[in-house]
């Protein structure tokens, strides 16, 4: 079930954004540019890119993930909605679970919002256990609640598998969006 927030007030969201494919760095800032860009959705925040290991379904390259803050006046099958546009249309192709894609977004957390349908869990059912996900989250907000009661930073270890980005040989190039946190 999903409590609407007072009429037009808009509800802060945070979203995971990844990519292991291609030109992994321009395709997240084109990501975050479509969000920046779609009625409904402010941009508040954006972390820095760290490059992490894949999960899940290791025989594959490293992801390049980063996570966002943003107001939302969207419900959050619309949200989502836009989210899988947006994936389509910077050229995500189907392909196994958890295995390479081109950009990959995820509607992490609201606030206490609990929602589960078919189509769309929230809070993200593996977001504990993803330190991909948990370290940008610190960046952007080391105080936010996690679903059970814990913060985002008590779950942040130091296993190595997630690391700052530096643009190397010629993926990208430093640009707005490879901004720290932005209010």
């Amino acid at each position: 079930m999903v409590e609407p927030s007072p009429a037009g007030a808009p509800r802060t969201w945070y979203l995971g954004l990844g990519s292991n494919v291609g030109d992994r760095a321009g395709l997240i800032r084109e990501a975050v540019r479509r969000l920046e860009g779609t009625p409904g959705i402010t941009v508040q925040a954006v972390s820095s890119i760290y490059e992490t290991d894949p999960w899940g379904d290791t025989d594959q390259g490293p992801f390049l993930n980063l996570a966002v803050r943003a107001g939302c006046t969207l419900e959050p099958q619309q949200l989502l909605a836009e989210a899988k546009r947006i994936e389509r249309e910077v050229g995500r192709q189907p392909r196994r679970r958890w295995g390479p894609r081109e950009i990959d977004i995820d509607l992490l957390l609201s606030g206490d919002l609990r929602i589960e349908t078919p189509e769309l869990t929230v809070p993200h059912p593996r977001l504990m256990e993803r330190q991909f996900v948990l370290v940008p989250l610190a960046q952007l907000g080391p105080d936010l609640q996690l679903p059970d009661g814990s913060t985002v930073s008590s779950h942040v270890t130091n296993d190595g598998s997630v690391r700052l980005w530096r643009e190397q040989g010629g993926e990208g190039g430093n640009s707005d969006a490879d901004r720290h946190v932005r209010v």
